[in-house]
């Protein structure tokens, strides 16, 4: 397996392919807009929703920078749990998923047009074991949030 495909690998386990931990896109199915929204109470914790903001934000960004675009979005590493706003209307929701799967197929496609000597010259591979680490973070806080609202699944 070359350094590309190993990439391509790590990406789609921290996002559609369960292998020794489940995936984010498995964290975040099923639910609806109230359990996304919903906090521990009396916690600091984020919400779903916030900690799925937060992922979307860190790809989005990437994926600009990979093509080129200049990003004029700039949100600190705070402001950026609050990228879209909270609802609890389940459409409002599914477009935040819809737009998590849009920024992990713009990678997942960019990468795989990207040469082993693109990866060295703009110090790729770092920039996404980076955004693949804090995907799995981020993914272990949500099926913990969903553990807590008694939504995750007994058979996972």
């Amino acid at each position: 397996m070359n350094r590309i495909d190993l990439l391509i690998n790590v990406l789609d386990s921290t996002f559609d392919k369960e292998s020794w931990y489940a995936p984010l896109k498995h964290a975040i199915e099923g639910i609806t807009a109230e359990q996304a929204s919903w906090r521990p109470t009396g916690e600091v914790t984020k919400t779903i929703w916030e900690n799925l903001n937060h992922l979307i934000y860190y790809k989005e960004r990437l994926v600009a920078n990979l093509e080129g675009r200049e990003w004029t979005h700039n949100l600190s590493g705070d402001e950026n749990f609050y990228l879209t706003e909270q609802s609890i209307e389940d459409n409002e929701w599914k477009k935040v998923v819809e737009r998590a799967e849009t920024a992990q197929r713009n990678l997942r496609k960019i990468l795989s047009k990207t040469s082993v000597e693109e990866l060295d010259q703009y110090s790729l591979e770092g920039k996404l074991l980076d955004i693949f680490l804090h995907d799995a973070y981020h993914t272990g806080q949500i099926i913990q949030i969903r553990k807590m609202q008694g939504s995750w699944p007994s058979h996972r």
